[in-house]
């Protein structure tokens, strides 16, 4: 069964359509989009609930979600995740917006619902729930490092910490001034108490922050190749550390998840936040059905083998 479709396929789905067995109903679109292992775990969530549908990839160029959106609507479909680079332009493409993505600033979950485009951001409350499960805690008792607060999901994770009320918000980057906006809009969410502050990706500078830090979250893309570059100085890892890096390598385990491994520090990947955030949007598109997450997550189990 066919899982990978192009642009110039959707725009013609009529055509597709008819040629599967069974009907695609949801999607999940990127630039590129054929390393995405979400069909792996949504194609087990529908038979486990008896839905005669399929969740299918599809690459969309960048500056046509709009478009994609409607080809969507126009052709059945009940919701569509979004991801890299396309979650700030289904922002601006979608008819309503959830509050909790407009304060993350991204979408990453379209529901169709009577026509109407509804747009969600899962990453936020999919990182709480897989942080409570891969390490037992939850985020409102720590103090976190975020490694690449800059970019969409590491805005996400840094916001839905401030809002869960972490203990204390540390974002590292290579240039502090790119956080300052973040850092101003984290300063206005009403009746925080988190402490925010910034520091350099200088190993020096992060090997003193960590002895004040519970939760590291790698939110930058490194670690997808073997030949990326660590962001922290390893020696400083700790048992005591939870490692969170929400990148996942078909490959293997990344360099950080080897170095908290070799540690003796708990930690989980970004295979842990695919599945959470994808049950939240299961739940978005089937509004009253919960989400099947052990079938779910034996389908990522089968996917990484």
């Amino acid at each position: 069964m066919a899982s990978f479709f192009s642009y110039d396929q959707l725009q013609h789905w009529a055509d597709v359509a008819s040629a599967l067995d069974v009907p695609a109903r949801l999607a999940v679109i990127g630039d590129p989009i054929g390393h995405s292992k979400s069909p792996q775990m949504h194609n087990p969530a529908l038979r486990a609930c008896g839905m005669d549908a399929q969740y299918v990839r599809i690459q969309v160029p960048v500056g046509h979600v709009k478009e994609a959106f409607g080809l969507f609507v126009k052709n059945g479909f009940v919701g569509v995740n979004i991801t890299i680079p396309h979650k700030f332009e289904a922002l601006d493409a979608v008819d309503v917006v959830d509050p909790l993505a407009r304060r993350l600033g991204a979408v990453n979950t379209l529901a169709i619902r009577d026509g109407k485009m509804h747009g969600f951001n899962t990453d936020g409350p999919g990182f709480l729930s897989s942080v409570k499960e891969a390490f037992n805690a939850d985020v409102k008792d720590l103090r976190i490092l975020i490694l690449g607060a800059g970019g969409g999901a590491g805005r996400a994770v840094a916001v839905q910490s401030v809002l869960a009320g972490c203990r204390h918000l540390l974002l590292a980057t290579r240039t502090e001034s790119k956080l300052v906006p973040l850092m101003q809009e984290l300063a206005t969410i009403p009746d925080s108490t988190t402490q925010l502050s910034v520091c350099t990706l200088d190993h020096d500078d992060l090997a003193r922050q960590l002895q004040n830090v519970d939760l590291i979250v790698n939110a930058t893309s490194l670690g997808m190749k073997a030949e990326d570059e660590l962001l922290l100085p390893t020696s400083c890892l700790e048992a005591r550390h939870f490692v969170y890096d929400m990148v996942y390598r078909a490959s293997g385990p990344t360099e950080l998840i080897q170095a908290a491994t070799a540690a003796g520090a708990r930690h989980a990947d970004g295979m842990s936040l695919l599945l959470h955030q994808g049950a939240i949007s299961f739940e978005h598109w089937f509004p009253g059905v919960t989400a099947p997450l052990e079938a779910m997550r034996a389908g990522l189990a089968a996917a990484s083998v």
